[in-house]
């Protein structure tokens, strides 16, 4: 097997990768941060050091990104911040122990490729419908900034993300452009009181269940099988259970200090790849930037990053979610199997990744019984 990962390529184009997922990474978080008032700064600091950290280990451009069904809930119900504390540390947990047991392989083993296809195509669409509420926004920031990526996608010399993101933020402000509003929120670093009894279990029933089946799927299932399609063998290292492990880590030492609960993420995957970035040095560049903008005086590193508009971030999660959903995998699939990957996709993006993965199994079940009977028929 050949060396893990690559050696860390120093250019402007793996620079434009790092920048490429801040269209999932900044909407989720600062609006956790505008809305539940939470400190910012070990929030950042943890997204930085989880970023280092995976850029160090996994030498290719592995993502870390906010949870996203805890973010939802943070954002729509009052969890206080002992509350996501607890929720980090039971899912690092049982992440840590899925990945040590290799349970979390085994699981991966399981699913046929159809389902995945589905699940990709899925989550691809939902990041799609997201991508397009924020280019609402403003529509001609996001319009005009989804067709600079599009153009600069046939020059890729051109550092694209980092050109769009400069782009996004002259014209949101000469025009305008709604972004979140965050001079309120404190600058301070805020170490919540370790978690109470009461804390774990409202953390298990209102984060931890609906959060543990989008982690199993996007961001350790479908995050290895996308590296694997990306690297080839360079990516070897990258297994469901290592990153299973690393996630859950992160999520035990990181979130008892403030940080929100993370991990990595097919979607994020996709944005760093196709925004350019093909080493380690991606995200360690978003690594080091975000623990730099955390611990800048003051709120100024937060108001930088609140500076990119909302339809600026929706045009880059577009692309992105294209790079996930349309894959090769797709394409080469039999005639037999696309009902099979329509149902998981339609599930996925009704219902959530872990829904899509069981419906889709069933289909996929049904599928090879009346292949085998079509089969059969045609013998006799």
């Amino acid at each position: 097997m050949s060396a893990k990962g690559e050696k860390f390529q120093i250019s402007l184009r793996e620079l434009s990768g790092a920048l490429g997922d801040l269209g999932t990474l900044l909407p989720l978080t600062l609006g956790v941060i505008a809305v539940a008032g939470l400190a910012p700064t070990p929030i950042f600091l943890g997204f930085g050091i989880f970023y280092v950290a995976t850029a160090l280990y996994y030498r290719l451009p592995i993502p870390v990104q906010p949870m996203k069904a805890v973010a939802a809930v943070m954002l729509t119900t009052e969890v206080t911040a002992s509350g996501l504390a607890a929720s980090g540390v039971i899912i690092g947990l049982m992440l840590l122990l899925l990945g040590v047991t290799g349970w979390i392989s085994r699981l991966a083993r399981l699913v046929p490729q159809s389902v995945l296809a589905g699940l990709q195509l899925g989550l691809g669409i939902a990041l799609a419908i997201v991508s397009l509420e924020l280019m609402a926004t403003e529509p001609l920031v996001g319009a005009i900034t989804a067709g600079l990526l599009i153009v600069l996608l046939f020059f890729p010399r051109y550092p694209s993300a980092l050109t769009a993101l400069l782009v996004a933020v002259v014209l949101g402000w000469a025009m305008g452009a709604p972004r979140l509003e965050l001079a309120a929120v404190s600058a301070t670093i805020s170490i919540p009181p370790w978690p109470s009894l009461q804390n774990f279990e409202q953390a298990v029933s209102v984060l931890v269940v609906p959060q543990l089946s989008l982690t199993l799927t996007n961001a350790v299932l479908l995050t290895a099988l996308i590296a694997s399609d990306y690297f080839g063998e360079r990516a070897a290292h990258v297994t469901p259970a290592r990153l299973s492990i690393t996630s859950g880590l992160a999520n035990l030492v990181l979130t008892p200090f403030g940080a929100l609960p993370m991990c990595h993420g097919a979607g994020g995957l996709a944005a760093h790849y196709r925004f350019g970035a093909r080493s380690g040095a991606a995200p360690l560049f978003l690594g080091l930037l975000l623990i730099a903008l955390a611990l800048w005086p003051g709120n100024a590193g937060l108001m930088t990053l609140a500076a990119i508009p909302a339809a600026g971030l929706g045009a880059l999660l577009l692309i992105a979610s294209g790079e996930l959903a349309l894959t090769k995998r797709l394409f080469d699939c039999k005639p037999s199997c696309w009902p099979v990957i329509a149902t998981t996709a339609a599930v996925t993006v009704w219902a959530d990744p872990f829904w899509g993965l069981l419906v889709g199994s069933g289909a996929e079940l049904v599928r090879q019984v009346i292949v085998r009977a079509l089969t059969n028929e045609a013998r006799r």
